[in-house]
Parts: structure tokens; C-alpha cells; sequence
């Protein structure tokens, strides 16, 4: 049972990986509920800090769902979400965080990062989210490098 979602995480991580390498981005991002995709990264407005590829997803599945509350919804995305994007999931109640490259690694790739974990916000924030860390990391890893 443990290898199914092994595998069934694989596949949405390189689902995250593919749709960033084909927007351009190096970060990715979707939302799965019951086993469907319900919201993905796209496309952002340039130049907008909102829009992050995990704040993008969230938002596409709050329009699709038709509410702000995601319960029962993972966030795949390929590197651990900045804060910004973990109060995002939180408050939409995202129930797990399922990622690959760490923070350390964005900041390794040369991208800036506020060196804050997911564990350590799940950990302050009083509610727990469910995170799993490193799937596919040297995939995710390759595709902070690639832009």
C-alpha cells in the first residue's frame, strides 16, 4: 500500500515538474482532490509576487471547487513552500504538502529564499498539515537549475 502512494505522488510531482518546464518556470505546482487534478500553476502576471506557482494552483481550485476551503486537497509542488504559500495552504486548509526540493536547494540553485521550514510553520501554526518532503528531488532540483 505504501508503494501505491509512493508511486501515485510520483506521478503528480512529475505532473508539477512538466507543466512548470512547459510554462518556463522553474517552480511548479497542483492541487489533487480524490485522485483528480483540481488545480494547476499556469500561467502569471509578470512582475506580481502573488502569484507563486503553489498561490497560482490554490487559487485555480478554490474557482473550480467553488470554495476557500480545500480540505481533503494536496498541494504538490516542486520545492517547499515559502511562507507565503504555506499560510496559503493553511488557511485554505489544505490537508497535505507533498514536495521536493527543500529551501536550502532553491537557495543552492541561486534563487533567494527566507530560510523558514514548512515543519517549522506546520509545527507554530497549531494546525497540522500533513507534509511529505523529497519526492522526485533530483528531478525538482534539476528544474530550479534549468531557469
Amino acid at each position: 500500500m505504501e508503494n501505491t502512494k509512493i508511486l501515485i505522488h510520483e506521478k503528480y510531482m512529475k505532473t508539477a515538474i512538466n507543466n512548470a518546464k512547459n510554462a518556463g518556470h522553474h517552480f511548479g505546482a497542483l492541487i489533487v482532490k480524490d485522485d483528480k487534478i483540481v488545480g494547476r500553476m499556469g500561467q502569471r502576471p509578470v512582475g506580481d509576487p502573488r502569484y507563486h506557482a503553489e498561490t497560482t494552483a490554490i487559487f485555480n481550485a478554490c474557482d473550480k471547487l467553488k470554495t476557500r476551503d480545500l480540505t481533503g486537497c494536496i498541494l504538490y509542488s516542486t520545492c517547499e513552500p515559502c511562507p507565503m504559500c504555506f499560510y496559503m495552504s493553511w488557511t485554505t486548509n489544505i490537508s497535505k504538502i507533498v514536495y521536493g526540493a527543500n529551501i536550502k536547494d532553491a537557495e543552492n540553485a541561486g534563487i533567494k529564499q527566507i530560510e523558514v521550514s514548512n515543519k517549522y510553520m506546520n509545527k507554530k501554526s497549531g494546525k497540522k498539515i500533513k507534509i511529505i518532503k523529497n519526492v522526485l528531488k533530483k528531478e525538482c532540483i534539476e528544474l530550479l537549475k534549468s531557469h
